[in-house]
């Protein structure tokens, strides 16, 4: 039962070091992709890649595009190019990875020297793309519902590229969407990670978190988001999405960067950052208690967030390996107040390199959670009453106990803190783990729905 109490959140300390990613991880993804290819029958990949859709070709190879797209190139005989801009041209992968790097001055900013180029077709072509070659084309989404038309066909990277492959290959249904060979979330290559991804996420949530929880502890009436933006500290990784704060009826957007609006006693507020391979964010009321809360939702409010609470709670203590995403999403069904409120998106997602790869918790799935998997507790309640927020979002890894003993013995220090925050969410908050559950975040199980006490949280108990 869902109960407010005064405690205190551990202090874990971020780590200084970024875990790195070895060569020889990214030489196994590529063969894996070749694998793949065989099994699909695929004569060639080509992957997009731009600002915000980076992940599957930062997957591959370590490199996201600044300011311009680039494409890489694979063929099935592990022939590998990588079409890059002008500015991206001293921005590339480690060359240990054999990849043949050729300029394309198309993918640079208009207005920028374009003579340098060879033409498109002749790259692809020489390439050895032609007449009746199995292309698959990779992006950032794949369809596969009833609203489009041949689903394997639609395909969402350039028109330009695409209409180019089409005449190239002039059998067109061998062109396809083959996105989910990335991301598809029964087997997709980016749902499973290794123990050295495990603990470059761990690195990110544990900043991520630590900056959230800063921000929140010098929100107050007044507080302006503008002067609130600057605790929310990347450590220097890329931004998976815009950084957000939010006071007032400006919350009901959720996605709003921050502005010049200030908080009033009372208001609604929504929090997150956002960097490659976390998020974190929390909303909820700014408020010593529900005294502090207008009159339309002082008697609702309590309600709504000790059931949200409740919710997350549910979802916590039923995830694990061997689990049916399916079983989780009912059991988190059986716990939310319909009267209170729905939910805005599926409850919980894959995160990775994006902060949304796909998701398995769905009504009726039965997609099982494995070891190596990377979690995202986002849960977002759509309140069936007055306007109200409440919300807390953190990420786990799924480990077995090959990949736990792994993990305890390459990254101690992370696997200490890991040990502190299940020991915080079990024995203080009162949330069952399974063994297999590792929180990746400080934050993990935390939510203090009045702001201006952030002791006040609650505990299931």
């Amino acid at each position: 039962m869902p109960t407010l109490s005064h405690i205190t959140l551990p202090t874990i300390e971020a780590p200084t070091e970024m875990p790195a990613l070895s060569l020889s991880e990214y030489t196994a993804r590529l063969d894996v992709v070749l694998d793949r290819m065989e099994v699909e029958k695929f004569d060639f990949l080509v992957i997009y890649g731009d600002r915000e859709h980076f992940a599957n070709l930062c997957y591959l190879t370590g490199f996201d595009p600044r300011f311009e797209e680039a494409v890489l190139l694979l063929g099935k005989d592990g022939h590998r190019k990588l079409l890059v801009g002008n500015e991206c041209l001293g921005y590339l992968p480690d060359e240990r990875m054999e990849i043949e790097i050729e300029l394309f001055q198309e993918f640079s900013l208009l207005g920028q020297p374009r003579a340098a180029s060879r033409p498109l077709r002749t790259i692809l072509e020489e390439f050895g793309i032609r007449p009746g070659a199995a292309v698959g084309c990779v992006g950032w989404k794949y369809f596969d519902g009833e609203l489009i038309d041949d689903a394997p066909a639609a395909i969402e990277i350039p028109a330009y590229l695409v209409d180019l492959l089409r005449r190239i290959t002039t059998e067109t249904i061998k062109l396809v969407n083959a996105t989910r060979l990335f991301m598809n979330p029964r087997d997709g290559l980016r749902i499973g990670n290794s123990a050295a991804q495990i603990a470059q996420f761990e690195f990110a949530a544990t900043h991520c978190s630590q900056s959230v929880f800063a921000l929140l502890q010098h929100i107050e009436a007044g507080s302006r988001e503008r002067d609130l933006e600057k605790y929310l500290d990347s450590a220097g990784l890329p931004l998976s999405c815009h950084n957000m704060i939010s006071f007032g009826d400006k919350a009901r957007r959720g996605l709003s960067s921050p502005s010049d609006n200030g908080a009033q006693l009372g208001d609604p507020f929504t929090v997150a950052l956002g960097v490659q391979g976390s998020l974190v964010s929390r909303a909820g009321a700014v408020a010593h208690s529900e005294a502090d809360l207008p009159a339309a939702t002082r008697d609702f409010y309590p309600r709504f967030a000790a059931n949200y609470f409740d919710v997350v709670v549910a979802w916590y203590s039923n995830v694990k390996v061997g689990a049916s995403a399916g079983d989780v999403f009912r059991a988190v069904e059986a716990r939310r107040d319909p009267s209170l409120f729905q939910f805005a998106v599926n409850p919980g997602h894959y995160i990775h390199l994006d902060e949304w790869l796909n998701s398995p918790f769905y009504d009726g799935s039965d997609i099982p959670l494995r070891s190596g998997m990377a979690l995202q507790m986002d849960i977002i309640p759509v309140s069936q009453g007055p306007f109200c927020y409440a919300n807390m979002e953190d990420g786990i890894a799924l480990a077995d106990a090959e990949l736990r003993d792994t993990l305890e013995s390459r990254y101690p220090q992370m696997w200490s803190r890991i040990q502190q925050r299940r020991a915080f969410m079990r024995d203080v908050i009162g949330i069952p783990l399974d063994d297999s559950v590792l929180p990746l975040s400080n934050t993990a199980g935390w939510l203090a729905p009045y702001i201006l006490d952030v002791e006040q949280a609650f505990v299931n108990k």
